[in-house]
């Protein structure tokens, strides 16, 4: 073969194999650039973990995806964290502070501010704070000595998680130098996300753990800042005369004959465990964690069959109990705020991001006992009972 041809098959084989070689790294290419789309790293944390040593471990992550990671052997006098949204759109600053968990039992304030399951939108939770004026225009509180209750799931589908968490950190410290309250209560996705069931779980999170060669769930772990607040949270909590627990409370609930900060202790006692360990740390743990306990149960709000709907004589009995004339739930998401019972139960989830939308409400504001619903320009209307087909399930 003279060197003309052989130069002309090579570049022939040359140009097959390019060719085919393309359109498989083509093929390759635009999945990994879709899958690099969908597991972005955007602004996130910080996250605080303190280590065996003494030593203390800050990683946050910023608006470009870059990791930092950095071991402090002391933190510096009057450290701060610095947070952003996942678009570096919303900043503050947080500094570290005592960790107690909060009463179980509270006086009625002048005013209370109920919102419910945020899950990592920080834009809606500063819309709605902000138009109600319980923050001002730089996240600060300004509530006074009134109370903002957040009736749990901050965790997944949102991409400010850690974000939303040190915000409320931060406002609960406020509250309390002002003479007000935060209550953060326990949601069913706290303990889901704490046992690594990360199914509702944003990509961005996972990644981050998987860089990191970690669980998720550690870096919201007992050995973390996070941690240690959430692992003080409460799961009930009474306000006057309301009664405040994200699901809520039914039949089986009513004949476990239980006091609140029984609850309360149980549920911070297994929060950190899986579901296995759960099940097998105590009978009365596994209920609590159940789908008829407090962070699950849906038979306040719901008259299907299979979830167990309670009667009003046994909610009458479940109000005498706990001595309050109402319970206020969130989990189950309806079309706006509602309410059942002839008003002895208002469900304050909603969809926030549609809702913030369509100018819907968001929350509602209790002053003394009248009950109005606030969307995120403030009050919208005073909040009635709603007959059942006036609701709007999702």
């Amino acid at each position: 073969m003279n060197k003309t041809n052989f130069l002309k098959i090579s570049f022939t084989l040359l140009f097959v194999t390019l060719f085919s070689s393309g359109l498989t790294a083509g093929t390759l290419g635009l999945d990994s650039k879709k899958e690099k789309a969908k597991e972005e790293l955007s602004a996130d944390g910080p996250y605080v973990l303190y280590q065996p040593d003494g030593k203390t471990r800050i990683i946050t992550v910023d608006t470009k995806g870059v990791i930092s990671d950095s071991t402090y052997i002391r933190l510096p006098e009057n450290f701060r964290l610095h947070v952003t949204d996942h678009k570096g759109k919303y900043a503050f600053d947080v500094k570290l502070h005592p960790i107690a968990r909060p009463e179980w039992k509270y006086a009625q304030p002048q005013k209370v501010f109920v919102m419910s399951d945020p899950h990592g939108r920080l834009d809606c939770v500063i819309s709605l704070l902000q138009g109600n004026k319980v923050i001002d225009k730089n996240y600060n509180w300004s509530f006074g000595k009134n109370h903002l209750v957040i009736i749990g799931d901050v965790f997944d589908r949102g991409k400010d998680v850690p974000q939303i968490f040190w915000l409320f950190y931060k406002l609960e410290e406020e509250a309390r130098q002002a003479g007000g309250e935060l209550s953060f209560l326990l949601g069913n996705h706290e303990p889901l996300v704490l046992a690594n069931d990360l199914r509702y779980t944003k990509e961005k999170y996972k990644l981050l753990a998987q860089k990191l060669n970690m669980d998720y769930p550690r870096l919201f772990g007992p050995d973390s800042e996070l941690g240690r607040w959430l692992g003080t949270r409460n799961t009930m909590q009474v306000i006057g005369k309301h009664l405040y627990v994200h699901a809520g409370l039914g039949k089986a609930f009513y004949e476990h004959n239980l006091d609140i900060p029984t609850v309360n202790r149980e549920m911070s006692a297994a929060l950190f465990m899986n579901k296995k360990e759960r099940n097998a740390l105590s009978p009365l743990t596994a209920f609590l964690y159940g789908n008829k306990g407090p962070i699950w149960y849906r038979g306040l709000v719901r008259k299907d069959e299979k979830y167990a709907p309670l009667s009003g004589d046994t909610l009458n009995l479940i109000l005498k109990k706990y001595d309050v004339e109402r319970i206020i739930v969130g989990h189950t998401i309806f079309k706006d705020i509602s309410s059942f019972y002839n008003g002895r139960v208002i469900g304050v989830n909603v969809d926030n991001k549609k809702n913030r939308e369509k100018k819907r409400g968001r929350g509602i504001i209790i002053r003394k006992n009248k009950i109005y619903v606030a969307g995120d320009k403030g009050i919208m209307k005073k909040q009635l009972p709603l007959s059942y087909n006036q609701i709007t399930d999702k």
